[in-house]
């Protein structure tokens, strides 16, 4: 089951600035400037994914990141520091980070880079939910077991059209402009250019069948969605 993002930031313009961009991208998000709130949110539970400041006021947020990190919790972190040297961002690599944010930086860039963790970590531990179905049952996706399923019928996906249909599906709805599904399914610093996703698109569309319009639909000059919506 999906959780919340927490925003960990002292600088309360900032932080509500993160906690907006975050929420029109879709996700459920609470925050805090208090390292000390922080842990305890942290530990009880709920919390998928930590943006987090590590110059904190009340606690030192490398001590934040530890207990994101530890008894067995594995929250994912993405530290946001004005800290730029190399030293600085290998040791909050070291500590455990997934990624790392030096401000200034651009809002948009920092919810690309929270979504491909979250994608990561999702694929990685099957969701966490098992498999989840979409349109009434009609599609099902085990990312446990890497399958798609529609109609009962398997389909047969490349690692790119899996990455295309489970990113959009993490977000029913929500609409992905090509730049986006690119470093969803590739990661942040893939070089190629935002037309490819396209023809990836085209080969989805193509297995999915008559539907395939109406599930992976297109949103013109802006990018594709998942027309289908979760089943509860």
């Amino acid at each position: 089951m999906s959780g919340a993002v927490l925003v960990v930031e002292d600088d309360r313009e900032l932080r509500e600035l993160v906690r907006r961009y975050l929420e029109r991208a879709g996700h459920a998000v609470r925050s805090t400037g208090s390292g000390a709130e922080a842990i305890e949110l942290v530990t009880g539970g709920g919390v998928e994914l930590v943006v987090l400041d590590l110059g904190l006021p009340d606690v030192d947020g490398r001590e934040v990141l530890a207990v994101a990190r530890e008894g067995g919790r594995e929250v994912p972190v993405v530290v946001l520091t004005a800290r730029s040297s190399v030293d600085d961002r290998i040791e909050g690599l070291r500590g455990g980070a997934d990624d790392y944010v030096t401000k200034p930086f651009s809002p948009t860039e920092l919810v690309l880079r929270v979504e491909a963790v979250l994608h990561r970590t999702r694929a990685a531990t099957g969701g966490g939910a098992g498999a989840v179905t979409f349109g009434g049952g009609r599609l099902r996706l085990d990312e446990a077991r890497h399958e798609a399923h529609l109609d009962g019928a398997l389909l047969e996906l490349t690692p790119t059209e899996w990455g295309v249909l489970t990113a959009l599906a993490a977000t029913p709805g929500r609409v992905y402009s090509r730049y986006e599904l690119i470093n969803q399914v590739r990661g942040y610093e893939f070089p190629g250019y935002e037309r490819t996703i396209d023809s990836h698109v085209k080969n989805l569309r193509r297995k999915l069948g008559p539907d395939a319009a109406h599930l992976v639909a297109t949103v013109l000059g802006v990018g594709y969605r998942l027309g289908w919506s979760r089943d509860r």
